[in-house]
C-alpha cells in the first residue's frame, strides 16, 4: 500500500470519527431537526401529534387540584349538516378532515366524546394556537392583578431588549390583537417561511426571545390583522417580566390547577427550557373542553372567578373595524379577531380557539355548549382556511340537534 494511499485513508478515518463524534454529541438536536422536518408527514403525524414530548424538550406542569370529572348524558350527533346551500354527511367530514378527537359538553354533561385514527381519551395532543388562548387567559389575571398596569402600554416598557426590533413602538393591546404590524411568513407549507424558520431555529437549539428580536415591521400597529405567531411569544415575554414569574409557575397557579384537569399537561420549549406558549401545550381532550367551559361561563369555575370576567368578555369582542369578521383582504382568512381568540361570521354569542391542522375549542355561550375537536387536517389551509368555515357549520348543526333532542326530552317529560 503507497503512502500516499495509507495517508489519505488514515485522514478519512479521522474526519470520520470527528463527525461521529459531532453526531453522537449533539443527537438530540439532529433528532429533533429530523423531527421537526417530519412532523406533518403522512403515516406518522397522528403519532407525533400524541408524543411530542418525545420529539422536543418539554416541561411537565403538574396540577395540585384533585381532577374534576364531567358527567355523561349522551346525544346521537346529527347525521347532516348544510354548508354552502348543499347538504354534506358529518361522518363524511369528520374522516375528511382527519378528525382525532370530538367531544361535545352541554352544560356538564358530556353529549357526545368519540377518538379517531387509532387515538383514546388519555392521549394528551398537540392544541397549536390554541394554546394562544390560555396565554391571553393569564395575561387577563396579571392585568387584573396589576403586574401589567395598562395593556395601552408598549411592549418595550417591559421588554427593553425588543428595542431595534418590530415591536418598538408596539402596545400590548395591538399584540394581544394581532395587529403588531410585524413582518411574519406564517405559510406552513413553505420551508423557507418565518413559522418553519421558527420551527427549524427551536429543533436546533434556539431561543424564542432572541428569534423575536430578529422581526422587523411593515405596517402601522393597529390597524391591519395579520397572523404573527411570535405575537403571543411575545406576549409570554412581557407577562414573564411584568410578573417576575415563569410561565409554567403563572400558569399552574392562575390557571391549570383552578380547573382540576384528569392529567397533567406539557409545554413544548426552547433549548433554554422556555414554553413555547404561541403553541406548545398538549393535554387531554377533556382538558381542553374544561377551558372552554370556563370561558363559556365567564372566567367561572364552579362558582369561583378564575378568569376576571371583563377579560373574557373583551377578549371575545373586536372592538375595531379592521378586526370584525368578514372580507378585509384577501390575502387574511376573514374570521373576526379579539384578544387571542377568534370569531366566526355571524357570530351568536360564539367565539373559538383555533389552531392549525384543525384544532378547535369552540364556545357558544347562547346555547351553554362546548365543543373541542383535535384534527391531523393537512389540508387546513385550502381555499383560504374554508375547513373553518365549514367546521363551524358542523358544530352549529351539532348544537341545534341538542336544542331539538332537548325539546323533544321536555316534551315526553311534560315540562
Amino acid at each position: 500500500m503507497s503512502a500516499l494511499l495509507k495517508s489519505s485513508m488514515k485522514f478519512i478515518l479521522i474526519v470520520s470519527l470527528i463527525l461521529v463524534s459531532l453526531l453522537a454529541y449533539n443527537w438530540s438536536r439532529v433528532a429533533q431537526l429530523y423531527g421537526t422536518i417530519t412532523l406533518f408527514d403522512e403515516g406518522v403525524i397522528v403519532e407525533n401529534f400524541m408524543n411530542m414530548n418525545k420529539i422536543f424538550p418539554s416541561v411537565e406542569i403538574v396540577s395540585t387540584s384533585s381532577p374534576y370529572f364531567f358527567s355523561s348524558k349522551p346525544v346521537v350527533l346529527p347525521t347532516t349538516y348544510i354548508y354552502k346551500d348543499e347538504t354534506h354527511s358529518i361522518d363524511s367530514f369528520l374522516e375528511r378532515s382527519q378528525t382525532t378527537a370530538l367531544l361535545v359538553l352541554k352544560g356538564d354533561d358530556i353529549t357526545h366524546e368519540s377518538y379517531y385514527q387509532g387515538t383514546d381519551e388519555a392521549d394528551r395532543r398537540i392544541s397549536w394556537s390554541v394554546s394562544k388562548s390560555f396565554l391571553s387567559a393569564i395575561f387577563g389575571v396579571a392585568v387584573e392583578r396589576g403586574a401589567i398596569k395598562s395593556i395601552e402600554d408598549q411592549v418595550i416598557d417591559y421588554v427593553p431588549e425588543l428595542i431595534g426590533s418590530g415591536y418598538e413602538n408596539v402596545s400590548i393591546k395591538d399584540v394581544l390583537q394581532m395587529s403588531s404590524g410585524v413582518r411574519f411568513d406564517e405559510d406552513y407549507q413553505n420551508f423557507n417561511s418565518d413559522i418553519n424558520r421558527f420551527g427549524r431555529n427551536m429543533a436546533l437549539g434556539g431561543s424564542f426571545d432572541d428569534f423575536a428580536k430578529t422581526l422587523v415591521n411593515e405596517r402601522e400597529p393597529g390597524t391591519f390583522l395579520h397572523y404573527v405567531s411570535i405575537d403571543t411569544q411575545v406576549l409570554g415575554w412581557v407577562l414573564r417580566k411584568a410578573t417576575g414569574e415563569t410561565i409554567v409557575d403563572y400558569f399552574n397557579k392562575h390557571l391549570w390547577s383552578e380547573i382540576h384537569p384528569e392529567a397533567n399537561t406539557y409545554y413544548v420549549t426552547d433549548g433554554s427550557g422556555e414554553p413555547m406558549v404561541l403553541g406548545g401545550l398538549n393535554m387531554r381532550t377533556r382538558d381542553y373542553a374544561k377551558f372552554g367551559r370556563l370561558y363559556r361561563d365567564n372566567g367561572r369555575w364552579n362558582g369561583k372567578q378564575v378568569i376576571p370576567e371583563e377579560w373574557v368578555k373583551s377578549s371575545v369582542t373586536p372592538d375595531a373595524e379592521h378586526l370584525q369578521p368578514g372580507v378585509r383582504d384577501s390575502s387574511e382568512i376573514d374570521l373576526g379577531y379579539g384578544y387571542q381568540w377568534w370569531l366566526p361570521l355571524n357570530a351568536d354569542q360564539e367565539f373559538m380557539a383555533l389552531g392549525v391542522y384543525d384544532q378547535f375549542i369552540y364556545v357558544n355561550q347562547k346555547a351553554n355548549v362546548v365543543i373541542v375537536k383535535n384534527s391531523t387536517n393537512t389540508r387546513f389551509m385550502e381555499n383560504n382556511f374554508e375547513s373553518a368555515h365549514e367546521t363551524v357549520e358542523v358544530f352549529r348543526a351539532i348544537v341545534e340537534s341538542i336544542k331539538a333532542e332537548q325539546v323533544a326530552s321536555n316534551s315526553i317529560s311534560g315540562k
